[in-house]
C-alpha cells in the first residue's frame, strides 16, 4: 500500500478503501477552521487588555475572519472543482497556518485583524474542499453517515474551541490561541497527502469568474453591513455596503440566469428541498452562534468564570451534538429530512427562548438546558440539511455545493452575532442608563455603557478612588450584572421569535418525503464495488 494516495477518485473502479481514514483528515481540517471562530470568544478579554481594544476594534478582530470566509467560499469551491479539490485543501491549510503564525507574533490591532483575514481566506479554501471531497470519496449509501460525522465535528469545534483556548490561556498569552492551529494544520496536510485521494470535476467548462466576483461583492458587502451597521450605527459606510449588496445580488441573479455555465445555478432555489435546507442552515446558525456569543460573555463577566472554566462549561453542547447525530442517523431514513430538520429547529428555538428567564441571579445551570438543546438540535438537523444541499449538485459542482452550504452556515452565524449582539448591547446600555444615569461622570458612564467588560473596569476604578469606595463600586457591579442579564433575556426573546419564524418558513418550504424524492437524485452515478481502488491505474495529485 503506497504512502501517498495518488489514484484520483475519477479513475477508481470501486469505493476508496481508506475513505474513513480520509474522513478523519477532512474532519480534522474542518475542526481547526471552526475552532478559530469560537476560541477567540474566550481570548477576547486578554486581547482587549493587552492591545487596548475599543469595542469596534474587538468586533473587527473577531469578524476580520468572517468577511473573507463567507465571501470567498463559493468561488474557491469552484476553483477546487476545476483544478484539484485535494490541492485546494492543502493550499487552504497552509494559508490558514501562515495566518495563524502571523497572528501569534504581531502586537498591533491592525496586524491582528490582517492575520485573522488571512486565516479567513485559508478557511474559505478549506471548508468547501472538505465537503466536496467527502461527497466525491463516499458512495451514496455511506454518504449520509459521513456527512453526519462532518456535521458532528462542526458542532464539536463550537465547544472545543473555547476549551482549548481556555486551557492555553491558563499559562500562556493570547497569541497561543493562534499558534495551536499550526501543528494541527501540518498534521492535516500530511494526512491529506497520505490518505485523501486526488479529485476534480470531469468535463467542467470555464469558470464563471464574473459571477464569482459578483458573489464576492454581494456576500462580502452584506456581511460588512450586518457587522458594522447594527453595532456602530448606520452611517454612510454600512448603508453603502447594504446598497452594494442588494445591487450585487440582483446583478448576480441576472448574470447567472443568462450564463450558459453559471457559477451557481440560481434555478436550484426553485427546488424546495434545496432552498428549504439552505434556509434551515442559515436560521439555525443564526440562533446558535448568537446565543453562544452572549452566553459565553455571561459566564465570564457576570459569573466570573475564567477562560478554561468557561470552555469546560460549554462541553455539554459538544456531547449533545453527538447524541443528536446518532439519533439522526437512525431516524432520518424512516422519518425523512423535513421531520428531522423541523424537529431540530423547533428544539433549538425552545432552547433560545429558555434564555428569556435569565436575570441577575441566574447561574450556569440556567444556561445548561439551552446548551444541551442547541447541541442536540445541531446533531439532529444540520446533517440531513447538508446532505440534501450536496445531493442537489452534480459531480462537477461539488465544490460549489460545499461553498453554498458553508456560505449559508457562516452567513447565518455572522448575522446572529452581529444582529443579536447589537440588540444585546442596546438593551444593556438602556438598562444601565436607567440604573446609574447621573451617578457617574459622563466619560465613565460612556465607558461603562460600551460593554459589560467596560462597566466592570469602571467599577474597579471607582473602588480605587477615595471619592468612591468599595460600596459604590459594588453597586456599580450589581447594576452592570443586572443590565447584562436584562440584555440577554431581551435579546433571547427577539432571537427566539426570529428562530420561530425561520422554523415556520423552513417547514413551509421543505416538501414531504414523496415530493422531496423528485429533487435529490442528481448525484454522480456510483462506481461498481467490484474492484480494489488501490489496483486502479495511477494518477497524479
Amino acid at each position: 500500500m503506497p504512502f501517498l494516495a495518488n489514484t484520483p477518485v475519477e479513475k477508481m473502479t470501486g469505493p476508496y478503501s481508506r475513505r474513513w481514514w480520509a474522513l478523519l483528515v477532512l474532519c480534522l481540517s474542518l475542526l481547526i477552521v471552526v475552532m478559530a471562530n469560537t476560541s477567540l470568544i474566550v481570548a477576547a478579554p486578554d486581547m482587549t487588555r493587552d492591545l487596548n481594544l475599543s469595542s469596534s476594534d474587538l468586533q473587527w478582530v473577531i469578524d476580520g475572519y468572517t468577511v473573507p470566509y463567507a465571501a470567498l467560499m463559493l468561488v474557491l469551491g469552484a476553483i477546487g472543482d476545476k483544478y484539484s479539490r485535494r490541492g485546494a485543501l492543502v493550499t487552504g491549510l497552509l494559508i490558514f497556518a501562515g495566518g495563524s503564525v502571523m497572528g501569534s507574533l504581531v502586537d498591533e490591532t491592525g496586524l491582528v485583524i490582517a492575520a485573522r483575514a488571512v486565516m479567513g481566506v485559508g478557511a474559505a479554501v478549506v471548508m468547501p474542499a472538505t465537503l466536496s471531497l467527502l461527497v466525491a470519496i463516499f458512495p451514496r449509501g455511506e454518504r449520509a453517515k459521513a456527512i453526519t460525522g462532518w456535521t458532528a465535528t462542526s458542532g464539536l469545534a463550537i465547544a472545543v474551541g473555547p476549551l482549548v483556548a481556555g486551557w492555553l490561556l491558563e499559562d500562556h498569552a493570547w497569541g497561543s490561541t493562534f499558534l495551536i492551529n499550526v501543528p494541527i494544520a501540518v498534521v492535516a496536510v500530511f494526512g491529506a497527502l497520505a490518505l485523501v485521494p486526488p479529485s476534480k470535476a470531469q468535463g467542467m467548462g470555464r469558470i464563471d469568474y464574473v459571477g464569482g466576483l459578483l458573489s464576492i461583492v454581494s456576500v462580502g458587502s452584506l456581511v460588512y453591513a450586518a457587522i458594522e451597521g447594527p453595532h456602530f450605527g448606520w452611517g454612510a459606510g454600512p448603508i453603502a455596503a447594504a446598497v452594494v449588496a442588494g445591487v450585487g445580488l440582483l446583478a448576480f441573479v441576472v448574470w447567472e440566469l443568462r450564463h450558459p455555465h453559471p457559477m451557481l445555478d440560481v434555478r436550484k432555489f426553485a427546488q424546495r428541498p434545496f432552498s428549504g435546507s439552505m434556509l434551515a442552515v442559515l436560521f439555525f446558525f443564526f440562533g446558535t452562534f448568537g446565543a453562544l456569543y452572549y452566553a459565553t460573555q455571561y459566564l465570564q463577566f457576570v459569573l466570573g468564570h475564567g477562560a478554561l472554566e468557561t470552555g469546560v462549561r460549554l462541553l455539554p453542547l459538544a456531547g449533545a451534538v453527538f447524541v443528536g447525530a446518532a439519533a439522526t442517523g437512525r431516524l432520518t431514513p424512516q422519518l425523512g429530512v423535513k421531520a428531522m430538520v423541523g424537529a431540530g429547529m423547533l428544539i433549538g428555538t425552545v432552547g433560545v427562548f429558555l434564555l428569556t428567564r435569565i436575570d441577575e441571579g441566574s447561574t450556569y445551570t440556567d444556561f445548561l438546558p439551552t446548551l444541551l438543546m442547541l447541541g442536540f438540535a445541531i446533531g439532529l438537523s444540520v446533517s440531513p440539511a447538508t446532505d440534501t444541499i450536496m445531493g442537489s449538485f452534480p459531480e462537477s459542482e461539488l465544490g460549489v455545493g460545499g461553498g453554498a452550504n458553508d456560505t449559508s452556515l457562516e452567513l447565518g452565524g455572522a448575522l446572529g452575532i452581529a444582529i443579536l449582539g447589537s440588540l444585546l448591547g442596546t438593551a444593556y446600555r438602556d438598562k444601565l442608563t436607567d440604573l446609574i444615569g447621573g451617578q457617574l461622570p459622563h466619560s465613565a458612564l460612556e465607558t461603562a455603557k460600551d460593554s459589560v467588560g467596560g462597566g466592570l473596569a469602571v467599577a474597579q476604578e471607582v473602588a480605587k478612588n477615595p471619592a468612591g469606595g468599595a460600596q459604590q463600586a459594588q453597586a456599580l457591579v450589581d447594576a452592570v450584572h443586572e443590565s447584562f442579564a436584562h440584555g440577554v433575556a431581551q435579546t433571547s426573546l427577539v432571537g427566539g421569535i426570529i428562530m420561530a419564524a425561520g422554523t415556520m418558513i423552513v417547514l413551509a418550504v421543505l416538501p414531504g418525503r414523496r415530493k422531496a424524492g423528485k429533487h435529490t437524485q442528481q448525484d454522480v452515478p456510483e462506481p461498481q464495488e467490484t474492484a480494489d481502488p488501490e489496483k486502479a491505474p495511477s494518477g497524479t495529485a
